[in-house]
């Protein structure tokens, strides 16, 4: 699934290209930067994923035979097709740990290779972090409420094509336990899950034989979908009576799982049945257009639910369908670079950076974050980036650089981590971010500036660029 053409772009970052080819650029040094603006779901933070994906994919990335010809019938030059049939990323990438929190404003991840090079991977860069991003901090904020419950990506039916896939993987590291994506299940070692359609049960004469044929059929992590036609007249006591059955053989139903209605109502009822016929053990999963605040609200009514199948509002991030990441130019042949716009909010951040977390005495997070120049050790005083008057001293305070080297011509540097590594690491840097920052209603802004010589920079560049016109 990771196996994409470099064509995996947009056509006009080959155009772009195409002209700094000509004109002699392709060796001028660049560095980008990748953020975004704005937090997702009006939360208090976000959770950067797809990174390991992203290199994998990078350092794989080429132009095959079919491709440079089908560029070729698109009017690109002989003499530019030449150059990117050899073509390989052989620049650096520094980035926060995937896993991390994140937040507005600050570099994620910068990029630094010959300007052709570093505009070419900026498509699949922004698609692949800016997806992931998002489904990883929507899986966050359900893991949060949830608390100890069994979360299960039942989303793949419902997404954005194949997103899908990678929705599966970054749903892991916001906290989920499993999926019912099989493929991702394989490719990215997740554990994998399902029930039973309603047509199963549909396509039998009586339900009771549908369960049984079922139970029969896959008798380890036995799940049975007992809404089909009357949940608590029907469903629940034929799975009550294959339950006995399973018994009998040593065996024991795992679930029953309820699909519509008023699953509050529903699971109270069922575990009383369950509970009357002395089984306390079978488990009750939910699922049905479930997000954080249906799950926030269930579990305040003490639903006893003890799984739940969350699918279409995790794999599309609803509502908010896309991360609003960008990836923007900071340094070029031996300048740097800035965008000036009418919204001091778009006005960009010149030079290479280092970003620090910023912790008290004891190395607890107290919510800010500190851009500087690369060469900046320690930051003694930050500054709003929008706001001039607003600032913040940082002398008597820890930082913690975040920018770590993941790339380094081409290559990656890092050790390969497993999903459940990602996702514990998230957990524990999650865990550092006070609550303020972690509720759903209004929750507390996280501080971000920057640096009095970053500041500086940024001016001189706006000064200069106002001395043009």
């Amino acid at each position: 699934m990771n196996n994409f053409s470099a064509t995996y772009t947009d056509q006009y970052q080959l155009s772009m290209a195409q002209v700094y080819f000509k004109n002699g650029h392709r060796e001028h040094t660049a560095i980008f930067d990748y953020y975004f603006r704005k937090l997702p779901f009006k939360g208090g933070y976000a959770i950067f994923s797809g990174l390991e994906d992203l290199l994998e994919i990078v350092s794989k990335l080429r132009f095959s035979e079919s491709d440079l010809e089908f560029l070729k019938q698109q009017g690109f030059e002989d003499e530019f097709l030449e150059y990117l049939a050899d073509f390989k990323f052989q620049g650096t990438i520094y980035s926060v740990q995937e896993g991390d929190v994140v937040f507005p404003t600050r570099p994620i991840l910068q990029v630094e290779g010959n300007i052709i090079e570093a505009q070419i991977i900026e498509t699949i860069l922004l698609n692949l972090l800016n997806f992931q991003t998002l489904i990883a901090t929507k899986a966050s904020r359900i893991r949060l409420v949830a608390g100890d419950a069994t979360l299960l990506d039942f989303g793949l039916r419902r997404a954005q094509a194949t997103g899908g896939y990678f929705a599966s993987r970054a749903a892991v590291i916001g906290g989920f336990d499993g999926t019912s994506n099989v493929m991702a299940g394989k490719d990215f070692d997740i554990p994998v899950s399902g029930t039973m359609a309603h047509s199963f049960i549909q396509s039998y004469d009586d339900e009771l034989t549908a369960f049984r044929d079922f139970a029969e059929g896959r008798p380890d992590g036995c799940v049975l979908l007992v809404d089909t036609y009357n949940t608590l007249r029907s469903g629940v006591p034929n799975a009550i009576k294959v339950a006995k059955e399973m018994e009998k053989k040593g065996q024991k139903l795992l679930a029953i799982r309820l699909d519509s209605g008023d699953l509050s109502y529903f699971a109270k009822e069922s575990r009383k049945m369950l509970d009357e016929a002395g089984l306390d053990y079978v488990k009750i999963a939910a699922s049905n257009q479930l997000d954080e605040y249906v799950i926030k609200s269930l579990l305040e009514q003490q639903a006893p639910i003890d799984v739940f199948g969350v699918g279409t509002n995790l794999v599309t991030g609803d509502p908010e369908g896309a991360l609003d990441g960008v990836y923007k130019l900071a340094w070029s042949n031996g300048k740097p670079r800035i965008k000036i716009s009418e919204s001091i909010v778009k006005i960009t951040l010149p030079h290479k950076k280092q970003v620090f977390r910023i912790k008290d005495e004891n190395g607890k997070c107290i919510g800010a974050d500190a851009i500087g120049l690369f060469e900046q050790e320690r930051i003694a005083e930050m500054f709003h980036p929008f706001e001039p008057y607003k600032s913040m001293n940082l002398e008597n305070f820890q930082q913690e650089p975040l920018l770590q080297k993941v790339m380094a011509n081409g290559k990656v540097l890092i050790k390969k981590r497993s999903l459940e590594e990602i996702s514990a690491y998230s957990m524990s840097r999650l865990a550092e971010l006070p609550i303020e920052y972690k509720r759903f209603n209004n929750p507390h802004i996280y501080k971000i500036g920057i640096s009095a010589k970053l500041r500086e920079e940024r001016e001189k560049l706006i000064q200069a660029s106002k001395n043009k016109l």
